[in-house]
């Protein structure tokens, strides 16, 4: 099957945001916290505990990129939101171990059902790369958890910048020695499409409308011309000719 679009045929690579494209966060990170509740005998509202902790995420980024605030890489930011969330939540007794332990849930993520097997198809015809705002160590605790057949990982330590900052993008670029429309971005976000276009990126929408859980309302169409928008990893790989 030949790719459905013109010009496609010249990606050789793709790179994929990771968080809430490839894994399903919030879903895992729920189970996490009602693992721990049933371990230590604490009652409250996960889901609202995982949305939460998301929710510091983004504007630590921003403070970051904005030079607001100095470097932190994500299990730092993860660690101090889950220390603020943890006094919000009333959760306490926890020992040192314990805390870390449940930092490290973000590397315990669960891939959505259509990722390993989308990957898989597409990784027979193109170059795979995590892109994503996390860590290095952390992303690769993650593939190795999730069975993400990734053939290599650019993270924002590795890149010395957070989406969408440019440097990202042509970063993944320069690493990859591909020419951007020689790389396509899969995500599941509107804001990582527009720019990884203006960098001359070819771009795949995927849509995950359960991301934020049932009441989501962002992300739940392309709101660029993208060059390829689906509901799936392996509805993306047939399209592509995988």
């Amino acid at each position: 099957m030949e790719p459905e679009a013109m010009g496609l045929e010249k990606v050789k690579a793709l790179i994929f945001d990771t968080f809430g494209t490839v894994v399903d966060w919030r879903s895992s990170v729920i189970a996490e916290g009602e693992a721990l509740g049933r371990a230590k005998g604490i009652e409250r509202d996960w889901a609202a505990f995982a949305d939460a902790w998301r929710a510091g995420y983004r504007p630590a980024i921003e403070a970051i990129r904005a030079r607001e605030a100095p470097w932190a890489n994500a299990e730092q930011i993860h660690r101090v939101r889950l220390e603020e969330i943890l006094a919000e939540f009333d959760i306490t007794g926890l020992t040192e171990a314990e805390r870390a332990n449940l930092n490290r849930a973000w590397h315990r993520l669960a891939p959505w059902p259509d990722s390993v097997p989308g990957l898989t198809r597409l990784k027979r015809k193109f170059i795979l790369a995590s892109f994503s705002n996390g860590t290095l160590g952390g992303l690769v605790k993650l593939a190795k958890h999730a069975g993400l057949p990734w053939d290599c990982i650019l993270s924002a330590d590795l890149l010395g910048h957070y989406k969408p900052d440019p440097e990202t993008y042509l970063g993944a670029a320069a690493y990859l020695d591909l020419a951007p429309e020689e790389i396509m971005l899969v995500a599941a976000h509107n804001y990582d499409h527009r720019a990884a276009a203006v960098h001359g990126l070819r771009t795949a929408f995927v849509l995950r409308a359960r991301e934020y859980g049932p009441d989501q309302t962002s992300d739940l169409g392309a709101e660029g011309a993208w060059d390829i928008v689906t509901d799936s990893f392996t509805d993306l790989a047939e399209r592509l000719g995988a």
